[in-house]
């Protein structure tokens, strides 16, 4: 019985649409739940646990937070904003209370946004003990005085933040890197997007030959999840990593935005640029600056990792953003599916790259001989094609990789990998290493390299 062909877009958006509705955060049941949801896809998960008050960099771990219901009563009796309507009505990680208090000194613990008044806006307060609601500021400008009751029944408690990671190994030790977050409650652009398209990337590949390069793909709570990360194994990402993504934002169907590493001339940069230009769709590029995502932790100065972003419309830049108007609406099965579509692309080739040296350097090779001559029996590539084999006999000397070469001539490279294949199988080329601007030395220091410019 045959059966029709997945589709990864209608997959994504519905995996979304299940998790949309989870009271997520950086650690407790509503997070173990949703990378619980997400192992289905990805297949199995290693889950580094990291307790609640274990010092991880300059950070603390945190304690898990459950919410269990939350709301508020105006003088009348009626409520007026409850978290089962929205789980963003409540600040994150609030602390219990059940206390009755005039308008006046509710509103020190109410949270709006007169720019935006039908939006719920998403707030947190993960390292400071405090508690309070968020509502549209339609409904907090018509709150009648008098004295309110106020519910937020939730836990705070010890318990361990969790770093799950799917690894697809290569036949080479080199790593590439997809980090993406999953704590925020009912956001779909902002949290949902990067995680559903990094399960499905880590799928694809699993369901792929083994790949040259080892792919890992992290999931987990934003900032403290990488820094928790960092301090147990960034020193194996110093050594092993060659490119890396931060993966959020991506399910909207805005143009693509292309945030450059700290550094700025990567190979992840260098890929992620080559993409873009050879793919069609419309994109921007920025430069890497701190106040972002996780990349400011994998680009800090003590580890500068390169690690870059590939999204659509940029964090701070749609209205919707942390708000209860980044719903489900806002990410369309199309959008989602050109994101996944686009990083494949960028797997593609990290896979194809390679360092190549022509073997008969001193002068042009004789290609009629081997029936490589376009006018002698060359009637397997065209035009484009022998400048192609042409370009490359020249270029690659050792040094710059093929990606470096595709940049030069403006060719896409996978184009230009056909291309090296057959030179390759003539013996005119052969493989001296797999890439070029991937991991360096590190002898050169932070320091000495001149800042990044804000975009």
């Amino acid at each position: 019985m045959s059966t029709a062909p997945r589709d990864p877009g209608v997959e994504m958006y519905a995996l979304a649409r299940e998790l949309f509705p989870i009271t997520r955060c950086l650690a407790g049941p509503g997070y173990r739940e949703t990378i619980d949801r997400l192992e289905q896809v990805t297949g199995p998960l290693t889950r580094h646990r990291v307790a609640t008050g274990e010092r991880v960099l300059d950070w603390e771990v945190p304690r898990e937070w459950e919410l269990r219901e939350a709301w508020l009563r105006d003088p009348d009796g009626r409520i007026v904003v409850d978290a089962r309507d929205c789980n963003l009505h409540v600040v994150s990680h609030s602390v219990p209370v059940r206390a009755r208090l005039p308008l006046s000194e509710l509103q020190e613990h109410l949270h709006s946004l007169p720019e935006l008044p039908e939006a719920i806006p998403y707030r947190t307060s993960y390292y400071r003990e405090t508690w309070g609601f968020c509502l549209a500021d339609r409904v907090r400008r018509a709150l009648p005085e008098g004295e309110y009751e106020v519910c937020i029944d939730a836990e705070l408690r010890p318990g361990h933040i969790e770093l799950a990671e799917a690894v697809v190994p290569g036949t080479e030790a080199d790593e590439v890197l997809f980090s993406t977050y999953c704590c925020h409650p009912s956001m779909a652009n902002n949290e949902l997007s990067g995680p559903v398209v990094v399960a499905h990337l880590a799928r694809a590949l699993r369901e792929r030959a083994r790949p040259r390069l080892t792919y890992r793909f992290l999931f987990v709570p934003e900032t403290i999840g990488p820094i928790a990360y960092l301090d147990r194994f960034g020193q194996r990402l110093r050594e092993r990593l060659v490119a890396g993504w931060v993966v959020t934002c991506c399910g909207d169907p805005g143009a693509f935005t292309f945030k450059r590493s700290r550094r700025g001339d990567t190979l992840a940069d260098r890929v992620t640029r080559h993409v873009l230009a050879h793919g069609g769709a419309p994109h921007r590029e920025v430069d890497f600056y701190p106040p972002a995502s996780d990349e400011r932790q994998y680009c800090s100065p003590g580890y500068d990792l390169p690690v870059a972003s590939l999204m659509r419309t940029m964090y701070h830049a749609y209205p919707e953003y942390h708000t209860s108007l980044d719903d489900l609406s806002l990410i369309t099965p199309q959008a989602l599916a050109g994101t996944l579509a686009a990083f494949l692309r960028i797997v593609e080739t990290l896979e194809v790259n390679e360092t190549l040296q022509v073997t008969v350097p001193h002068g042009e090779p004789n290609l009629g001989r081997r029936g490589l001559y376009r006018q002698t029996g060359g009637a397997w590539i065209d035009d484009r094609g022998h400048e192609d084999m042409m370009f490359l006999l020249n270029f690659c000397d050792g040094g710059p990789d093929l990606l470096a070469a595709a940049e030069r001539c403006r060719r896409p490279i996978g184009k230009l990998a056909e291309v090296a294949r057959v030179l390759k199988d003539h013996g005119l080329l052969r493989t001296v290493g797999p890439n070029a601007g991937g991991r360096d030395d590190r002898s050169e220091t932070p320091a000495s390299r001149a800042e990044p410019t804000l975009a």
